[in-house]
């Protein structure tokens, strides 16, 4: 397995980040591998995929890039850059852009795990091409949607911090990517099931990026910057993932229940909004009735107001799960 050495500070000082590239670069792997998780991603693939793959069909040599970077192994490293807080995707491409070709094309060869470079890829146009394709993808398939998925995101993000504050680093560690990322103990982190040497990451920049597909990965600019990539919790990515019970839709309503269905991770108003699709004043209706019921509270994180279930919503809900379950 592949893990980083990392010290106190360092892991006091990682933090989230919100990343279009590293959002982009996931979408771009889904329609490459396929696979939805979820409906909400077929719905997109059936939208977006045949487009994508016209481009590709039409452009033979961007073809064969997509296929040999994105290795089942290992990614080619100029692909997928280490996100930045703060950078635009414009800068991220930009970076691509300035990828030596000599490094993009030996990148490509990591990636192919050895096999020697496809004659069709011996030129210095590769890191254009992939910026190119990522930017179609952006464009096309990311940006009609990145208001809501920035403000998914966000709500993940908050959950995790709250989840920091509760339980520590190791709890959250161990739940950003199950069964490949884990905090081993000893200031050992578990970032991949390969068999690469341990890195020592003490005193560099720590970020950890959440995206919307399912998806994962790490990357680095040694020695400065480090991140590891995970897919977002699957209620907030895909909000028809646990639909309210309809026993607990007939008590509450059905906007209300969906509601109290995902409060059960901590959601400022304006992400619970993003996530339902019911509109602002709404959804601050809703809550107020949740609040007065004692189901849910809310509590101030920095500048946000942010909600959750209490104890007795979360009886509430799982006592309706359990009946729904006896009645099927």
């Amino acid at each position: 397995m592949g893990w980083w050495q990392i010290d106190a500070d360092t892991l006091a000082r990682s933090r989230f980040v919100l990343s279009p590239l590293a959002e982009t670069f996931a979408c771009l792997q889904l329609m490459h591998f396929g696979g939805p998780a979820h409906p909400g991603e077929q719905a997109w693939l059936r939208a977006h995929l045949p487009a994508y793959r016209a481009l590709l069909a039409a452009d033979p040599v961007t073809a064969r890039l997509v296929r040999a970077g994105l290795g089942r192994g290992w990614i080619a490293d100029f692909l997928a850059p280490t996100p930045r807080d703060g950078e635009s995707i414009e800068e991220g491409l930009a970076r691509i852009r300035a990828t030596d070709p000599a490094q993009a094309r030996a990148d490509v060869v990591v990636a192919l795990q050895g096999a020697p470079l496809p004659a069709e890829l011996h030129r210095d146009d590769l890191p254009e091409r992939a910026a190119d394709l990522l930017a179609h993808v952006w464009t096309e398939a990311v940006r009609p949607y990145w208001n809501r998925r920035r403000h998914i995101l966000r709500a993940d993000v908050v959950a995790r911090t709250a989840q920091v504050s509760q339980g520590g680093w190791a709890s959250v560690l161990d739940s950003l990517r199950p069964g490949r990322s884990r905090w081993l103990g000893e200031n050992r982190l578990q970032v991949n099931l390969h068999e690469y040497p341990p890195r020592d990451i003490s005193g560099a920049e720590l970020v950890f990026v959440p995206v919307t597909p399912k998806a994962g990965w790490v990357s680095w600019e040694e020695p400065e910057r480090y991140a590891l990539v995970y897919t977002c919790a699957g209620a907030l990515a895909d909000p028809t993932a646990r639909p309210a019970p309809a026993s607990l839709a007939a008590l509450l309503g059905p906007a209300r229940a969906a509601a109290l269905v995902l409060l059960g991770s901590p959601m400022s108003t304006s992400q619970l909004t993003a996530v339902t699709g019911q509109g602002l004043g709404s959804v601050g209706r809703h809550l107020k009735v949740l609040l007065d019921a004692g189901l849910v509270e809310r509590r101030r994180a920095g500048r946000s107001v942010l909600y959750s279930r209490t104890p007795a919503g979360d009886v509430l809900v799982e006592a309706q799960d359990r009946s729904g379950a006896r009645r099927s």
